[in-house]
Formats: structure tokens, C-alpha cells, sequence
């Protein structure tokens, strides 16, 4: 089993590989997808005005393109400016379920480096309640880190 610190090598080399910045996020997500036993479903939203826009994504298919800020566990960690990590989505009453199977969400934000402004988010579903911790969300920062230059 590979480490995190292997992983994010396998990835910044993936991510110099990539002909496009989409290039890029796709083979991230699909690189997360596969190697990370929890990862149900795992997407990179884009931050355009006041709309997060779904972006290169692997898992099952999803009807939430587009998420105002302010809605859902997507649009309230932008509205608030933090990383969500919801240990069980379905007691949420804004829930906004792209998957019957899903149990927990992650979602981290991709900063751009010089200002921190938030470019878009990586949000990550589970199928297991409590799948991610702080682990999981220090990882997904450092993967967020990495493709913030393919957003900026």
C-alpha cells in the first residue's frame, strides 16, 4: 500500500505529465478514485462568480452541474470559507445527494497560491459514515495545492 507522501509524488508527476489543466484534474480524480478505498465518488467544482461548476469528476453520474454558493455541503464550505467534512450526509436537510450510496462528504477548497482566494473545491462522497477524518482532509489540501495552479 502506498503512502500519502507517495501518492501526492504520483500525482505532481501525473499533473507535469498532462498535456491540459483538465488533463491534470481528470487524471487526479481518477487516480483518487482508484487508489483511495473510500472514494465513492470524487470531482473538482470550478468557482465562476457565484456558481460552483462541475468540472472533471469520476464516480457515479451526477445531476449537480452547477451549485449556487450558499447551497448544499458544496456551496456552504465556499459560502463560509472552510473545508467540510460531513461525517453523515443523510441527516442533513440540504443535502444535495448526487448518489443513493453515498454516506459522508469531504469537501476541500482549491486556493490560488499567492492570494488565497478560492479558485473551486475538490469534494469527495463516501459510502461508509465517518469515512474521512483530519487525515483525509490534510491529504486532500495537499492535493488541493497541487492543482491550484491548473485552476488559477
Amino acid at each position: 500500500m502506498t503512502t500519502d507522501s507517495q501518492q501526492l509524488d504520483d500525482i505532481r508527476a501525473l499533473i507535469a505529465r498532462a498535456a491540459t489543466p483538465d488533463d491534470a484534474i481528470r487524471g487526479t480524480m481518477e487516480y483518487l478514485h482508484g487508489r483511495r478505498p473510500d472514494y465513492h465518488w470524487v470531482g473538482v467544482y470550478r468557482l465562476e462568480g457565484d456558481t460552483l461548476i462541475l468540472g472533471p469528476y469520476v464516480g457515479p453520474a451526477t445531476d449537480h452541474v452547477r451549485i449556487p454558493v450558499g447551497r448544499g455541503v458544496c456551496g456552504t464550505a465556499v459560502a463560509e470559507n472552510r473545508n467540510q467534512v460531513i461525517a453523515n450526509v443523510q441527516e442533513l436537510d440540504n443535502y444535495l445527494s448526487c448518489n443513493l450510496e453515498t454516506r459522508s462528504e469531504i469537501v476541500v477548497l482549491i486556493r490560488e497560491p499567492a492570494t488565497g482566494r478560492v479558485l473551486g473545491q475538490i469534494d469527495v462522497d463516501g459510502t461508509r459514515v465517518n469515512a474521512f477524518g483530519h487525515g483525509e482532509e490534510s491529504f486532500l489540501e495537499s492535493v488541493a495545492a497541487l492543482l491550484a495552479h491548473q485552476l488559477a
